[in-house]
């Protein structure tokens, strides 16, 4: 036997026609055969039986998706002929007269251009330039422009006069993956249509059927894994399913197999880690992430299989029976399993933090780093008390820097505020509801950050001001005009009884409001700290010099903690500044 002719080491002959793969075997041939189109397909019908047929249309969506085959469909329907039939319609079988020619890319009257590869005002030109002649063998001379995005903006303006008004005869398609690259002049012009991504259980179902015209035998999970994997991509699918088959040619493809061909972890062994995350074990986590990386798993995958998990997860609780949950009954079991176990927050939390977790380990020098990184912080955050009973307590009258709250107290209302033992007297009193004063009142604002809040007390005037639940202060032309609702809703959820704030005229005897009396202290203040001797002999020997504020010095104690200086006859220290003369 000629040598050229023998079979190859599996038997096969390689001698014969070249093999064609199946994204290409399989490319639908009519409107039937494209899968998750079917509202294209009846809009397409609808209008062709109107005959509200558009002179421009505008197919977008991913890649693989089947935006050219689509192209060349409409070209195929809109020149349809075949017997009797002498019009457009989507019911292309049996074949027309020149649907062969416009599937080969071969018809004299269906023009196909790449603006990948031209992208130019000249390409433009060319077609500007045909447009004018009538077809020479069908009804409609067609151009499908593809990845239309790529065309130069000299080239999109030099098509939008043919584009609004071409001639009776000429028909535009044009496909894109990114339809917010192309001119709002142009979108306008053109009949839009987005195709979907196919969604990963109908694509199986399709992969499936291909296996069985191919004589193959894949394993009904390892057929899932690749629809999942293709991401709504019927090619990326085919052409998955294609390097699967040849993984053990002639034996059945097992999950296993197209799982090691992925990159992917076992499903079961994810989902192990999932588990050790939600119980916050750090060390079982590492090892079985650090143990699937060893065998063969993607960093960057084992992080999206965990977001699978997650998702699955949040929609069984969300959905309950109503949740389709792809896999075995030991999968959705253990799956509705999390989903009890875990709160919604808690299921959101872990959701944002993989996320983050899949941006780092993209930008990372070692991806299997930022992984065993993210596992460490998604277990120290289980440890934490859930969000809902973090915000419940905060809620329930807990100051927002209050501290020494465990995780355990936190989910039940608590009468009495945990504080440090090492805050003062004054700021216990306030973290424990007891507002003696008006000063405590802003010194709680204060600490809750609310800043336009704290403004508006730090110049109102009080008359009147009682513990037991009454706050009086003369009313002001520039104060807020929700202040006193604002007000008293703040003092009602921090101390839990009812208050009357109200607004009153100006008094008899003039009232001053905490700015004022802060100013007023601090002239003081700077007016003894002149009349001090030390002070004006200092001020003597320096002309041009005043005192302009008084602050309290500081110093470090032996442990290293700032501590204020003991003032000599409770006078602050002076701070002199040279003054700048008139002349400068």
């Amino acid at each position: 036997m000629d040598e050229s002719s023998s079979p190859n080491l599996f038997g096969v002959d390689t001698t014969g026609p070249s093999y064609v793969v199946l994204a290409r075997k399989y490319r639908p041939k009519t409107f039937a055969d494209l899968i998750g189109q079917e509202a294209m397909v009846r809009t397409i019908a609808n209008s062709f039986a109107l005959g509200r047929i558009p002179h421009a249309y505008m197919l977008t969506g991913v890649r693989g998706v089947g935006k050219t085959t689509t192209a060349r469909l409409l070209a195929r329907a809109l020149n349809y002929r075949c017997g009797d039939i002498n019009a457009p319609q989507v019911e292309l079988d049996p074949m027309g007269e020149h649907c062969a020619s416009i599937m080969e890319s071969r018809h004299p009257d269906v023009h196909e251009m790449d603006a990948a590869s031209r992208t130019g005002i000249g390409d433009i030109r060319e077609i500007l330039d045909s447009v004018r002649y009538a077809p020479t063998m069908a009804r409609n001379k067609i151009y499908i422009i593809d990845e239309v995005h790529m065309l130069s903006n000299q080239a999109f303006n030099g098509l939008l006069k043919t584009l609004e008004e071409p001639p009776p005869h000429v028909k535009f398609i044009f496909a894109t993956t990114e339809i917010r690259k192309v001119p709002v002049t142009v979108l306008s012009r053109c009949q839009r249509f987005d195709l979907k991504r196919i969604d990963s259980e109908r694509l199986a179902g399709h992969l499936g059927m291909i296996c069985a015209k191919e004589g193959v035998k894949v394993d009904p999970d390892g057929v899932a894994l690749i629809a999942r994997a293709a991401e709504g991509s019927a090619r990326d699918g085919l052409s998955l399913l294609d390097q699967a088959l040849v993984q053990k040619p002639g034996e059945n493809v097992t999950a296993a197999d197209v799982r090691e061909m992925l990159g992917l972890a076992d499903r079961g062994r994810v989902l192990d880690l999932f588990e050790a995350v939600s119980r916050g074990d750090a060390k079982t986590a590492i090892t079985e992430a650090r143990s699937q990386y060893d065998s063969g798993a993607d960093p960057t995958l084992i992080l999206r299989d965990l977001l699978d998990i997650g998702h699955e997860a949040a929609r069984a609780q969300a959905l309950g029976a109503d949740a389709r949950i792809l896999g075995g009954a030991d999968w959705v079991a253990r799956v509705r399993g999390l989903a009890e176990r875990l709160t919604p927050a808690q299921l959101s939390r872990l959701w944002q933090m993989l996320l983050k977790a899949l941006e780092e380990a993209g930008k990372a020098p070692d991806p299997m780093a930022a992984v065993e990184m993210a596992m460490v912080r998604l277990c120290a955050a289980q440890s934490l008390p859930p969000p809902e009973d973090a915000a419940r307590l905060l809620r329930d009258g807990a100051p927002s820097w209050a501290a020494g709250v465990s995780g355990e107290a936190s989910s039940k209302k608590s009468d009495t505020p945990t504080v440090n033992a090492g805050e003062t007297p004054a700021v216990q009193e306030i973290a424990l509801h007891k507002l003696r004063s008006f000063e405590d009142v802003t010194a709680l604002v204060a600490s809750e950050r609310m800043i336009e809040l704290e403004l508006a007390l730090d110049r109102m005037k009080v008359t009147h001001f009682s513990p037991n639940g009454e706050l009086v202060f003369v009313a002001a032309p520039d104060q807020p005009r929700e202040l006193v609702r604002q007000l008293k809703a703040f003092l009602e959820e921090h101390t839990e009884i009812e208050w009357r704030v109200r607004a009153s005229d100006a008094p008899a005897a003039p009232v001053e409001s905490l700015s004022e009396r802060r100013k007023r202290d601090d002239a003081r203040a700077l007016e003894e700290l002149k009349r001090q001797p030390f002070i004006a002999e200092a001020l003597k020997h320096f002309p041009n010099a005043e005192v302009t504020a008084v602050r309290q010095p500081v110093d470090e104690n032996a442990s290293g903690d700032v501590v204020p200086m003991p003032q000599q006859q409770n006078k602050p220290a002076p701070v002199p500044t040279r003054k700048k003369e008139a002349d400068r």
